[in-house]
């Protein structure tokens, strides 16, 4: 797997994953969204930590500056 995703993308990433987290531990998002939102937030992080996104290759973007 070639990187796909630059240091911004990644770093934007994580964040959201740690926001949605922080949300759903503290009962702010609860039920069917809650469970939605911690498996969006958990694909997300694992994009992030892994530097590849599958979207991304599909539709052909690389916001990585440095070519792997």
């Amino acid at each position: 797997m070639k990187r796909n995703i630059g240091s911004a993308d990644r770093i934007t990433r994580i964040i959201i994953a740690a926001i949605i987290a922080v949300l759903y531990f503290t009962s702010t998002i609860t039920g069917t969204w809650g469970i939605v939102l911690m498996v969006a937030a958990g694909i997300i992080l694992l994009t992030g930590i892994i530097n590849f996104c599958p979207i991304y290759y599909a539709l052909g973007i690389n916001t990585n500056r440095i070519k792997s």
